[in-house]
């Protein structure tokens, strides 16, 4: 099982005991998922934390008109789920979606609960997780109101390093919120700097 990844991921945090080391074998679950398989579907509810051992996922809502937009992606030692609706047990607005086939960890709900209360590590260092989604999620607000498309870029380049030639310029403009023509545009622009 990849559960040593996620030990060494929690590691950045705080550094779990052999208790709560063993709980993680215990309630985590190892998948795989194939390329464009989905991890969640618009209309289901999330039902677990998902932690990206290998491979790439995003996460991505589509407007009225059938348009996808990017909203993250997921590398290795990450995490993806909705949690508006992994909380609220409501019925999820987004997708997530393997870019790459996947190897994953997942936990359910109620187990987090379940950590939570009886491991009190596990909800710090999922404390830690969810104050840098958000501040990421924040900064990325900020830019699409305030920077330019360039600008957006450069971040994107910055954030996902190790992502930027394993996405096709399709999903980056997507993410990004221009369209593929005007991102090779700035990425020729780019490559002669």
């Amino acid at each position: 099982m990849q559960i040593e990844k996620l030990k060494e991921h929690f590691d950045n945090y705080f550094p779990l005991d052999s208790a709560e080391q063993e709980a993680l074998n215990k309630l985590f679950s190892e998948k795989n998922i194939k390329r464009r398989h989905f991890v969640l579907e618009q209309g289901e509810v999330c039902k677990h934390f998902t932690f990206v051992v290998s491979g790439c996922l995003r996460m991505y809502a589509v407007d009225t008109h059938g348009k996808e937009h990017n909203l993250q992606f997921i590398p290795e030692n990450d995490w993806a789920t909705d949690l508006s609706s992994f909380y609220s047990e409501q019925p999820s607005q987004l997708f997530i979606q393997a870019l790459e086939p996947s190897r994953v960890l997942q936990i359910r709900h109620d187990n987090v609960l379940y950590l939570y209360t009886k491991y009190h590590k596990f909800d710090h260092n999922f404390r830690v997780i969810f104050e840098q989604k958000y501040i990421e999620s924040q900064n990325r607000t900020l830019q699409n109101i305030s920077s330019s498309a360039e600008d957006r870029y450069q971040h994107f380049l910055r954030q996902y390093s190790n992502l930027s030639n394993r996405l096709s310029n399709v999903q980056i403009a997507s993410y990004l919120g221009i369209t593929p023509e005007f991102l090779s545009v700035i990425r020729r622009a780019n490559a002669y700097k």
